[in-house]
C-alpha cells in the first residue's frame, strides 16, 4: 500500500495540531486487480488510480499495460483452474 501525506496545514493526523502524535499514514489503492466469475466463467480485470496513469509516461503506460494484461491472465487461469478443481463439471449423460 502506498502512503500520503496528510492535508497541508497539518504535520500530522490530529486536527487539533498537537505534533506528539505519530504522522497519519493513510492507505492509497493505486492498482486493483479484481477476479469474479458467473458459474464457470471467470473474469479478470485491473484498474489503476487515475493520478498515477496521468503521471506516466506514453512508454511507462504501455509497460504497465502490458504487465496488468498478464497478472490479470495469471490471476484469472489460475482461478479458473483451482474452480475447476472444487466445482467439477457433473457428470454428462450419453
Amino acid at each position: 500500500m502506498a502512503r500520503a501525506t496528510p492535508p497541508s496545514g497539518q504535520t500530522n493526523g490530529n486536527p487539533s495540531g498537537d505534533n506528539t502524535a505519530e504522522p497519519a499514514a493513510w492507505d492509497v489503492e493505486l492498482l486493483r486487480v479484481l477476479v469474479s466469475r458467473q458459474g464457470t466463467q471467470v473474469d479478470a480485470q485491473w484498474a489503476i488510480h487515475p493520478q498515477l496513469k496521468q503521471d506516466l509516461l506514453p512508454d511507462e503506460w504501455k509497460e504497465v499495460n502490458d504487465l496488468m494484461a498478464k497478472v490479470t491472465d495469471i490471476v484469472g487461469n489460475r482461478f479458473s483452474e483451482v474452480l475447476s478443481n472444487v466445482e467439477p463439471d457433473p457428470p454428462g449423460h450419453a
